[in-house]
């Protein structure tokens, strides 16, 4: 939705119409099948997970959009981190967010290819993935003006798949659809709503950030609004609306479906609507959900493409993968991601009954390591507020709470070390690039020292000052 937006040149946006596009760009994957995951942890339970997730997104959110009325950047929170604490800041956000993104794209893929195996069970899962992973290169390579438009009406195809399930989960629970018959598995005891205990509804909380993800592209539309001081109004609706849809829906699809029925290869909605004798819904269902999909599959595709260029553009990445094929095509990166593509692929044929599991979960978490970033920026940058200091650290104990909970779960627990992994690679880099600039800059000092003192005022400002790189990062957004 981010991209739409900003082509609009002089559009602005009211602060409900932030609040509708927030909820149709969030729902993805991370929703309609990562939440079979998180029941299958956490039970019922896993309602209060997303209560909670939404409290913590909201924190994020409301910081975000605040640093983004009182200094508006293209570059959003990559730009607040860089001015927060420095040039490796910089870096390091927009690895992170990058790895986030492939990540998040990894995911999708997987979920896509489950979707599709609905159909095609004897096919292999890598088959699906590479035969979506293609597809969505050549769109992004042929950069299609009009999927823009086509992903608006996908957007709106993914809520009347919502309703949809609501209005015929509703009517299979009420008895007003196949007579009555379907009987309801109501969690009555502590031990129905907490079936794994207390460990598993800590061990499904990084589901529920995982399915909020994308927030922080809401925080860069938010200075597209008429108003930019309605932004935290704005995403304090959209999640009360997000929340609302999510905790209603699980909780009629944990009522229809018996707990071990759950599994991370089903979406919880398809089951659900399995278990009655409509045998056509579950397929219309099933088409939606691929549909659906593919479009967020493809935008983040296209995120991390514009994201690399920028990087290579900024200095922060080989400038290699900032060229285009006749000024047109971004071949080198597209190649980069492509690779990337095909780890997954890889993965997906190594272990397909796990990598959905592994690789959602280090997705997720590092998304919430980027959400960190975004907090503990605001605390440098913006003024302080009422209870401001408090929201941000009930946001960090938040995420620091899903993320020390994916150690405890033996389904999590890869993920989280994948993750650790990818951070430790950034940080690496991130050392060696400040050290090379600082080692280049003082050369560059000595070496261009004027011989009169008093033209080195000028001089120092010519060769670009700390705030320089902040200009044109991220010249082009989408939403994921």
């Amino acid at each position: 939705m981010g991209k739409q937006s900003s082509s609009k040149g002089s559009g602005k946006l009211k602060w409900w119409q932030l609040s509708l596009l927030g909820v149709a760009g969030t729902i993805g994957t991370g929703y309609f099948l990562g939440s079979g995951l998180a029941i299958m942890i956490g039970g019922p339970s896993v309602l209060i997970a997303y209560l909670l997730a939404a409290a913590g997104t909201y924190v994020v959110f409301d910081a975000l959009s605040r640093m983004t009325a009182d200094h508006p950047e293209q570059g959003s929170f990559r730009s607040y981190a860089q001015k927060a604490f420095g040039g490796w800041a910089g870096f390091g956000s927009g690895y992170v967010y990058w790895c986030s993104e492939l990540l998040i794209m990894g995911s999708q893929l997987t979920a896509l290819s489950i979707f599709s195996r609905f159909w095609f069970p004897a096919v292999p899962m890598w088959i699906f993935a590479a035969g979506f992973g293609l597809l969505g290169l050549i769109i992004v390579f042929f950069g299609n003006k009009g999927f823009d438009r086509v992903e608006n009406v996908l957007a709106v195809v993914k809520i009347a798949a919502i309703v949809m399930f609501l209005i015929i989960a509703a009517g299979l629970l009420a008895g007003w659809i196949d007579g009555g018959r379907f009987k309801p598995n109501m969690p009555l005891t502590m031990k129905e709503f907490f079936p794994n205990g207390g460990m598993g509804l800590w061990s499904s909380f990084i589901f529920a950030f995982y399915a909020y993800g994308g927030i922080e592209v809401l925080g860069i539309m938010s200075y597209r609004l008429q108003k930019p001081e309605e932004a935290p109004k704005a995403g304090k609706i959209m999640l009360l609306l997000l929340a609302g849809v999510y905790a209603l829906s699980i909780a009629l699809a944990v009522t229809m479906v018996p707990q071990f029925k759950f599994n991370p290869k089903e979406s919880p909605f398809v089951l659900a609507l399995s278990s009655d004798h409509l045998a056509f819904v579950p397929h219309v269902f099933n088409g939606v959900l691929i549909v659906a999909g593919f479009s967020t599959m493809t935008a983040s595709l296209y995120a991390v493409t514009s994201m690399m260029i920028t990087l290579a553009q900024e200095g922060d990445a080989p400038g290699l993968f900032s060229r285009k094929l006749k000024d047109k095509y971004p071949v080198p990166a597209l190649s980069l991601i492509a690779a990337g593509l095909t780890a997954t692929i890889v993965a997906a044929l190594l272990m397909p009954g796990k990598v959905y599991e592994y690789i959602t979960t280090a997705a997720g978490l590092m998304l919430l390591y980027n959400w960190s970033f975004i907090l503990l920026s605001s605390a440098k940058l913006l003024k302080p507020a009422k209870l401001s200091g408090l929201k941000r650290w009930c946001g960090l104990m938040l995420i620091a709470a899903a993320v020390i909970g994916t150690v405890f779960h033996h389904e999590s627990r890869p993920g989280f070390f994948i993750s650790l992994l990818l951070v430790a690679l950034i940080a690496g880099c991130d050392a060696i690039v400040q050290r090379v600039r600082k080692g280049r800059s003082g050369k560059e000092r000595e070496q261009d020292k004027p011989e009169n003192p008093a033209a080195a005022p000028l001089h120092g400002r010519l060769s670009g000052g700390p705030g320089f790189r902040i200009k044109g990062i991220w010249l082009r957004k989408s939403r994921r």
